[in-house]
């Protein structure tokens, strides 16, 4: 079973994660939206309420798209893509050295085409806590500009004659600090001068 976890600007709290995570898997395997009552049922609640005001932060979030009292409309935001090749691994732990070799796509929509995209298949945890696991897929958009690249954004950076690793990006003066999301990993602080950085994060596909 295969589910897109799209990577909007904002988390979501365990409660939406909950129901996102539930609603991926359902979708993944019927191919449609559940009900209200279903998803009522799935969260062990008794009253609609509280699956309304999650849908509607998820909504609020970027999650989904959904039409409010008509749950069948629910989809989930970038679930439907095509054609972006896997061009190799990067890590989330120490650093390893990439492919050049295209051994798959993942099936993405015109919605995310944009010229140049490409994925990367994650090794490592070290990027758990941006719910990002070990074996995750993750969809990059190249970077033109890296003096633009805000703070905190997660990169796929390469440090030559290391290889490339999947981190937040952080610019402090002559020095770059890839910084893991998880605590068990020490921050990787290099010149700014030997850092290539080579996407952006767009979205993560798992397969569960």
């Amino acid at each position: 079973m295969n589910s897109l976890l799209a990577m909007p600007e904002e988390s979501l709290t365990p409660a939406q994660e909950e129901l996102y995570s539930w609603l991926s898997d359902y979708i993944g395997e019927n191919h449609h939206s559940p009900s209200i009552r279903q998803m009522m049922q799935a969260m062990g609640l008794r009253s609609p309420a509280p699956i309304q005001s999650r849908l509607k932060h998820l909504q609020e979030k970027g999650w989904i798209t959904w039409k409010e009292g008509q749950a069948r409309t629910l989809q989930l935001l970038g679930d439907m893509f095509s054609g972006v090749p896997v061009l190799g691994a990067v890590a989330a732990g120490g650093l390893i050295e990439t492919f050049d070799d295209v051994q798959e796509t993942l099936d993405l929509s015109s919605i995310l085409q944009t010229r140049g995209l490409f994925a990367l298949t994650v090794n490592g945890d070290s990027m758990v806590d941006s719910y990002i696991a070990d074996g995750d897929q993750v969809l990059m958009e190249p970077v033109q500009d890296p003096s633009r690249i805000r703070n905190g954004t997660i990169v796929s950076a390469m440090v030559p004659g290391s290889g490339t690793t999947l981190k937040h990006f952080y610019r402090e003066g002559p020095v770059v600090r890839l910084e893991a999301a998880n605590e068990s990993y020490e921050p990787i602080e290099i010149d700014a001068t030997l850092v290539q950085v080579q996407g952006r994060l767009l979205a993560v596909w798992r397969k569960a």
